[in-house]
């Protein structure tokens, strides 16, 4: 699967250091890896997925959204065309109020 980037996960990855940066980097191929491996959220967030992960004893969290079911039973889709779109990155506070502010817009 490929990621999709959302600008505010743009933003936040070019303003860190690049041993934050491989991090996070190294979180995405997880998540590329097994989509369900992150934490599904409900209410205003259903369907976002949140993965979690330390850095420098720093917890950080990643918000995407996999491809849905349907997508993935479609005949003839290749796996690697699908896309995995990720939101945000970030510590957790502010995390949600931010992401749901962003889905919003």
């Amino acid at each position: 699967m490929k990621p999709n980037y959302k600008p505010p996960f743009v933003s936040f990855v070019k303003k860190q250091h690049k041993p934050l940066q491989l991090a996070i980097e190294d979180a995405v191929e997880t998540i590329c890896g097994d989509p369900d491996v992150g934490e599904g959220k409900t209410g205003d967030l259903a369907g976002i997925w949140v993965y979690k992960f330390k850095h420098n004893r720093q917890e950080y969290l990643v918000a995407y959204r996999p491809p849905t079911d349907d997508e993935m039973k479609a005949e003839g889709v290749d796996v690697e065309l699908l896309l995995i779109d990720f939101y945000q990155v970030g510590s957790h506070e502010n995390f949600y109020a931010t992401l749901k502010k962003y889905l919003k817009s």
